[in-house]
């Protein structure tokens, strides 16, 4: 069937060529000047669509199911502010390598600089934030055209899929009309029997992209796997994760060649799994490291291999910048994610191609590695002592650490957990514990920004039959409000955590802390807000709680049901920071004797 006019046939056939080159869903937001984008994916039938009414929730849902799925989310909005609002986004997917396709409704160009209604230059609005920008031509039933607009649409999934991964945009201009009404001589009625190729496409995508894997040569292999056969004492760390992870198989086959334990940071994807019974997989490294690079009771290391984004850890980051080793960052883009910069080497490598590879060499050398076995006893003592020495100072105590801990420990196997920053994050990473539990935890660490929090989490909830679970602080539950809605809108369960200290906690930890004023009022902003009217708002049940046993109780019967359940916990952000504090001096006070103990034995 003949298009009614133009600007149908131009969106609708973006549309069957994003879906042919691997786009399987889309977050859409009401307006005017996108309407025949909006159509055009609401009437596609590979294409699952969520309507958000809020741009920038919108954004933050997408970007948390293509987190969630690794493949691209498309994110359609009107012209003028409505892009602006994409932009948080946009830059966390951006240093979050996680692909995005933005397609932006745009005025006209004879309309541009013309104070009409509306009208902003969206030209490389996003700037480098982007992996790939295209402003497409005006919409026109031309053979030639059609098939350029096929190219680019498969091309912009290739460059969101790339690698890196992350956000490409196209700026879409249509004039009017914009709804389907037919307009005569528009779209001719021998059009498609003229252009099949065009109207039509091909079966899959229009242009095939192939994605190349960088593997390290055999020089480059040897050369390692000799390097870290010469030294006794080696570490592995796993950063937050992106879109081109280092696999479990690729890790575990690692760590047994090379014996180095493996400190794994709760976003990396190996902090919890069934492999966490067999690898030496640590989280407590916040603590009984911090320090340990001047203390002659902790040998360090020599050789450090490195995957992922930077450790959510300080103390991990300064001990890594402390220490006299040699450091190897695996990274597929060539990326640079060491702020210190004491790192030696730098290997531009699909991760597990590397580990992998390196793996193998070294099971090939047959080298005894008792002495590299050695080093990693200690840090399993280390690991092990400090896990005893949390359960002993916390149990039952009602601190911010130990609602992570509960969360994690007591999540169904399979749950995907999605973190805040500020203190969440870092209580997941101090107070996780690894388990052989499959735990999915997810957080925006690109930007570390605390706007679209619960709109992430529940775009990564709708991408998964798995339960979703949200911790995040009072403030960043405030807000993304708004983004509550896709509850309702977008049938998400989930069961969402409320730290709720009245307050930014994390500036606790800051040296501005000391200077009260202009602390409490200017960083801490007590906000005095009541949470419990939101539940009946967004259709959610909602609990106070503010004790460890009932949480407990409550976290466990909601992730076991259907629905969404708002757990607001009440707690003293100061008492909290001050037993955080406790227990970290703990460690490190009792760090020394430990490791004699076991000398000892």
């Amino acid at each position: 069937m003949t298009a009614p006019n133009r600007n149908t046939l131009w969106a609708t056939t973006l549309v069957d060529e994003l879906a042919k080159s691997g786009i399987g869903a889309a977050c859409l937001s009401p307006g005017s000047r996108s309407t025949p984008l909006t159509l055009a994916f609401a009437s596609h039938p590979e294409i699952e669509t969520f309507s958000h009414l809020d741009e920038r929730s919108g954004g933050f849902f997408a970007l948390g199911r293509a987190r969630q799925t690794g493949a691209p989310t498309a994110l359609v909005c009107t012209s003028g502010t409505a892009a602006a609002n994409f932009h948080p986004a946009v830059l966390e997917a951006s240093e979050s390598r996680v692909p995005l396709v933005v397609l932006t409704a745009d005025r006209p160009r004879e309309l541009l600089d013309s104070g009409a209604n509306q009208t902003t230059d969206q030209t490389k609005l996003y700037g480098d934030a982007v992996r790939w920008y295209r402003s497409l031509a005006d919409p026109e039933a031309d053979g030639r055209k059609l098939r350029s607009l096929r190219t680019t649409a498969a091309r912009a999934v290739s460059h969101a899929m790339g690698t890196p991964a992350g956000p490409v945009h196209l700026n879409v201009p249509f004039r009017k009309p914009l709804e389907p009404t037919p307009v005569a001589e528009d779209v001719p009625e021998t059009f498609e029997r003229e252009e099949p190729l065009a109207v039509t496409g091909r079966d899959g995508p229009f242009v095939a992209v192939t994605q190349g894997t960088r593997a390290p040569d055999e020089g480059v292999v040897e050369a390692y796997a000799t390097a870290i056969d010469s030294v006794d004492r080696g570490l592995i760390v796993c950063g937050p994760a992106d879109n081109t992870p280092l696999t479990v198989a690729g890790l575990s086959a690692l760590a047994e060649a090379t014996d180095f334990p493996v400190l794994a940071d709760p976003l990396s994807g190996h902090r919890f799994g069934p492999h966490v019974t067999e690898q030496p997989i640590c989280g407590g490294y916040d603590s009984y490291l911090d320090g340990a690079a001047s203390d002659p009771a902790v040998p360090d290391p020599e050789f450090v291999i490195r995957f992922g984004a930077s450790p959510t850890s300080k103390v991990l980051r300064k001990y890594l910048a402390a220490v006299e080793a040699r450091q190897v960052i695996v990274d597929p883009a060539g990326g640079w994610r060491e702020a210190e910069f004491t790192a030696s080497d730098l290997v531009v490598s699909d991760p597990t191609a590397f580990a992998t590879a390196v793996s193998e060499r070294l099971r090939s050398q047959d080298t005894p590695s008792s002495t590299r076995s050695a080093y990693r006893e200690v840090i399993m003592q280390l690991e092990d002592a400090y896990w005893g020495t949390v359960e002993t100072e916390a149990t039952g105590t009602w601190y911010e650490g130990a609602i992570l801990n509960t969360v994690c420990s007591l999540a169904p196997d399979p749950t995907t957990v999605f973190v805040s920053n500020s203190m969440p994050v870092r209580d997941a990473d101090r107070f996780g514990r690894p388990d052989a539990a499959t735990l999915t935890v997810l957080g925006n660490r690109g930007v570390s920004g605390i706007d679209g929090i619960i709109s992430t989490a529940l775009g990564a909830g709708s991408a998964t039959d798995d339960p979703l679970v949200l911790v995040t602080g009072d403030l960043a539950f405030y807000h993304d409000m708004n983004g509550l809605l896709a509850v309702q809108r977008c049938n998400v369960d989930a069961t969402i955590v409320v730290i709720d200290n009245d307050g930014g906690g994390i500036f606790n930890m800051l040296p501005i802390a000391e200077f009260d004023p202009p602390f409490t009022e200017q960083f801490l902003t007590p906000h005095g807000l009541d949470f419990e009217p939101v539940g009946s708002l967004y259709g959610c049940s909602f609990e106070r709680i503010d004790s460890l046993s009932r949480f407990e109780s409550a976290y466990e019967q909601s992730v076991a049901t259907t629905g969404t359940d708002i757990l607001c916990l009440t707690i003293d952000g100061q008492e909290s920071h001050k037993f955080r504090k406790k227990v970290h001096e703990t460690v490190k006070a009792q760090r020394e004797s430990w490791l004699a103990k076991e000398d000892e034995e």
